[in-house]
């Protein structure tokens, strides 16, 4: 009796994580965003081709802030790309940061 009860907890407890991952979706390796089982392949397909995002290479006139990738500050004179949304960066780390990622470090899901 106790094997049975066991089987059947295991069972169960197979079935609670399998919705789970249903409900919550799977966590794309790409892009972190969670997606249904049924849409992962595709999914995943989609986010390995999709090119990298193109920016505007400028050098600052200004001080503008903080460098979100390496938290150093972005100093009049420094090279710095400017993306799409807006954001800027120091582009030596924008360019290190989109050997492994494919999109904006603040706007991860545009």
């Amino acid at each position: 009796m106790r094997l049975c009860r066991i089987v059947y907890m295991e069972k169960l407890l197979h079935v609670v994580m399998c919705l789970c991952v249903y409900v919550a979706g799977i966590k794309c390796p790409v892009c972190s965003k969670f997606v249904l089982p049924d849409d992962i392949e595709c999914h995943l397909v989609m986010c390995l081709t999709r090119p990298r995002l193109s920016y505007n290479e400028d050098v600052l006139s200004d001080a503008k802030g903080e460098c979100v990738i390496c938290l150093e500050e972005l100093c009049a004179g420094d090279t710095i790309a400017r993306l799409p949304c807006l954001c800027i960066y120091h582009k030596g780390c924008i360019d290190q940061w989109f050997e492994v990622n494919r999109s904006c470090p603040e706007h991860p899901g545009d």
